[in-house]
């Protein structure tokens, strides 16, 4: 049987490693995970769909998708800016992922957090709900008041998780970003604004007690293998404890539309690793 991952998912709140035919392999933490990259990456297609080309794509692109399979992906997406009339209720929220490192977003009501572990936000709080051009229109002008970017490098998200301050701290900042949100004036008349309430990921990641970064995987590379034991994973990221005991972040968008096989017990981890410079910057049930 061929096992050729599509990346991570957060289905139900917790970490699995997704497959080509649906199949999903939970990530317990504590956990070892050993495997060895086989021959090239091909596309794995969008929106659920297999790419009509299988397309042979780079190793160390994050979106892991052809140009066309790319294309169609953001076609369908809100964080795009390519929907317009969706009708179901949206909301805002402030999300946190470092000391300074704040964003606002919007996500669709009926997905929950989903949104938030997905990008790996530490800590957050819902701001307000309503119709998708509000919230996307304050989306827009909170942005501007408050000085927040709309995105939040990984490489800075991940080097912060290894040096976190205590919950306390973390739901201050975002109070903190929720009272100047709300002295912004108008948005109110369009979104149902919602009471603050710090919602902290710190447990769900994994996070406490995270030993320093020591470097991050560059790519996966044919015969390569990653081995150690899963500590955390955060947003599309795995943080791992190598054989040799360095700390190492794998982002699992790197690993989309390979073939992996299992590696032995003893095996080292092989494939390519930036080191941290210290400047953030059906027969088989499953694999592991």
């Amino acid at each position: 049987m061929e096992w050729r991952v599509r990346g991570i998912g957060w289905g139900g709140g917790a970490p699995g490693l997704r497959w080509r035919g649906g199949r999903v392999s939970a990530l317990v933490y504590g956990q070892r995970l050993a495997f060895r990259v086989v021959g090239v990456r091909r596309c794995p297609g969008a929106r659920g769909n297999p790419c009509p080309l299988d397309a042979v794509v780079p190793g160390r692109a994050t979106g892991g998708r052809c140009p066309e399979c790319a294309r169609l992906d953001r076609a369908h997406s809100v964080a795009a800016d390519t929907i317009a009339d969706d009708p179901q209720p949206y909301r805002v929220y402030l999300a946190w992922f470092g000391p300074g490192m704040t964003k606002v977003g919007i996500t669709a009501e009926a997905r929950g957090d989903a949104r938030l572990l997905e990008q790996g936000a530490v800590a957050f709080s819902w701001l307000g709900r309503g119709p998708l051009m509000a919230a996307r229109r304050t989306e827009e002008v909170l942005r501007q008041a408050l000085g927040v970017p709309d995105r939040v490098a990984y490489e800075r998200k991940r080097a912060a998780r290894h040096a976190l301050p205590p919950a306390g701290d973390r739901a201050r900042e975002v109070e903190e970003l929720y009272r100047r949100a709300r002295a912004v004036g108008g948005w109110t008349e369009t979104l149902d604004p919602l009471e603050f309430a710090a919602h902290d990921h710190v447990g769900v990641f994994g996070l406490d007690g995270l030993p320093r970064l020591d470097g991050t995987v560059a790519e996966l590379v044919d015969g390569g293998v990653v081995a150690g034991r899963l500590l955390a994973a955060a947003g599309p990221d795995l943080h791992l404890l190598a054989p040799d005991g360095r700390c190492l972040a794998l982002d699992t968008r790197l690993m989309g539309g390979w073939v992996l096989e299992p590696a032995g017990e003893e095996s080292a981890f092989t494939v390519p690793v930036v080191p941290r410079t210290g400047v953030d910057s059906a027969a088989q049930e499953g694999l592991f």
